[in-house]
């Protein structure tokens, strides 16, 4: 029974993920959901930018606290080693939506696009970024970076077992495609608000700040790491490096972490 329970509590976890990922998807591009990044402001002005840099701080800090090896060790001390990726992905949900749900707008805008092909090229890069996402996310064993891999291990009686190291398609072209993707999503509308820029602006920031520490655990569980990063530019393609080494591996499975 404690082997169906754990499986049982991965999926709601997983099916919780599907819907927080599809909503996010209309709450950031303002469609379909009935409150979005841009619904109508409310409230004094410096009231809902303290909130929503607060929200997002919260965010953050569940998402990079819970994946750093320390608190990893110390959840599996109360929950099942084959649900822990199955929490940090409940409680990664949990925290965006309730992001959503307390999300204050505070309306202005700096551009507003008007000619059809500029929005058709920014709501297309909105599009591509989100195809990014998911496919940097499949091809890097979506199940595993979601908790199922090891729910479903757990249920079938088999040990837990780390992925293998590799240098998945993207991979070989930037370190973290699934940022890239997360960044073109942000910044891709056509109508910039000041809500939006914060939104933009503080989550890439955490970003760039998240690689850092998730780098860094990458190379003391993966010493190869190291010499896949010389070679392979972090964000931008076709940077410069200093030394052309060849990477002999690289699924930066811990990348969804920051996920």
């Amino acid at each position: 029974m404690n082997r169906i329970s754990t499986f049982l509590y991965g999926a709601a976890s997983y099916v919780a993920c599907l819907a927080t990922f599809l909503y996010a998807i209309g709450f950031i591009g303002n469609f379909g959901v009935p409150k979005s990044m841009d619904s109508p402001a409310e409230g004094p002005w410096a009231t809902a930018l303290l909130m929503d840099l607060g929200l997002l701080m919260l965010f953050a800090l569940q998402h990079s606290v819970m994946a750093r090896p320390a608190f990893k060790r110390m959840l599996t001390r109360v929950v099942p080693v084959s649900a822990a990726r199955s929490t940090y992905v409940l409680a990664s949900s949990l925290a965006l939506l309730f992001l959503f749900w307390e999300w204050r707008p505070l309306g202005g805008s700096l551009w507003d696009v008007q000619s059809d092909f500029g929005k058709a090229v920014l709501y297309g890069g909105y599009a591509f970024g989100w195809a990014l996402v998911l496919f940097a996310k499949f091809v890097i064993n979506h199940f595993d970076l979601f908790g199922m891999r090891q729910v479903w291990r757990h249920l079938q009686g088999k040990t837990q077992s780390d992925l293998k190291f590799t240098t998945p398609l993207l991979y070989r072209i930037v370190r973290h495609p699934l940022y890239v993707g997360w960044i073109v999503v942000f910044w891709s509308t056509p109508a910039m608000t000041v809500t939006h820029l914060v939104f933009a602006l503080v989550t890439t920031a955490y970003i760039m700040v998240a690689i850092q520490f998730e780098e860094r655990d990458l190379i003391a569980k993966h010493p190869e790491y190291a010499a896949y990063r010389a070679p392979v530019p972090m964000i931008v393609p076709g940077l410069p490096r200093r030394t052309q080494i060849k990477p002999s591996a690289a699924v930066a499975r811990a990348e969804g972490g920051a996920a």
